[in-house]
């Protein structure tokens, strides 16, 4: 495969407005790739262009080995970032796993002087700089397969077609172990903060979520935070899920 192929796949951009004026980025969480956040254009005006990071081991990539470590990934993560972004101002998102993510990745970015986000937005992730405690493994690599795909059906990640077809599960399970190897991995960087505006979204009945989370984050944005609590768990309830990108803050307007 060409690296211009590897480099069209590593980023997936759902509508194409190339006379947008900002991009907003996202960061897949654990076990999961590009598809749950393709129906976002219609949530966004026409001066924002969704674009879509697809990790390594997965749909477009899917020929690439998965990477091995928390290091490996975010390498990655960030040149997509900034091959997504286009020189653009921009959003960063990520979920979960994924907010970590997109906070490493625009620590990683400032660090260099390199085009880092004009805002970074997280959710459903306690403070990096914790970090992985027991609260956070979820799921867990000792999780059995069958539990495994269980979470994976709950939130969405496993339709009919591959719960059904064993070669296609156990795909899904490799994925999800892979990722979780790598979220294992992680281990905050000394001194790691960002001075962009962040604003961190997480679910009331949240069971991953600890009380002191708005604590927590502000030691590391240093531009500003917003916290908002929204019903529902992890992935909050299946409607505000769909139109998540209603509740991210407008542009520096985090205090």
């Amino acid at each position: 495969m060409s690296g211009q192929l590897l480099q069209d796949a590593s980023v997936v951009r759902p509508e194409s407005r190339p006379a947008a004026t900002h991009t907003l980025v996202c960061l897949g969480f654990c076990g999961g790739g590009t598809g749950p956040y393709r129906t976002w254009p219609a949530l966004l005006d026409e001066t924002t262009e969704l674009a879509l990071v697809c990790y390594p081991g997965r749909e477009g990539r899917f020929t690439e080995d998965f990477a091995a470590t928390w290091e490996e990934l975010a390498e990655d993560a960030a040149a997509s970032v900034l091959r997504a972004a286009e020189q653009r101002p921009y959003t960063l998102f990520g979920h979960s796993m994924g907010g970590w993510m997109a906070f490493d990745v625009a620590a990683r970015l400032e660090e260099r002087g390199a085009h880092a986000p004009e805002q970074l937005i997280v959710s459903a992730c306690n403070a990096p700089d914790r970090g992985v405690t027991e609260r956070d493994r979820f799921p867990r690599i000792e999780d059995a397969d069958g539990r495994l795909l269980e979470w994976m059906r709950e939130i969405g990640l496993l339709p009919a077609y591959v719960a059904e077809d064993p070669d296609l599960a156990e795909m899904a399970i490799e994925l999800m172990r892979a990722d979780i190897v790598v979220r294992d991995s992680y281990r905050p960087r000394p001194g790691a903060a960002v001075s962009m505006p962040v604003q961190v979204l997480y679910g009331q009945d949240d069971e991953v979520i600890e009380p002191e989370v708005a604590a927590q984050w502000a030691r590391v944005a240093r531009g500003g935070l917003r916290v908002d609590a929204l019903p529902g768990g992890h992935f909050y309830t299946q409607p505000l899920w769909e139109a998540l990108p209603e509740h991210f803050a407008p542009r520096k307007e985090q205090s």
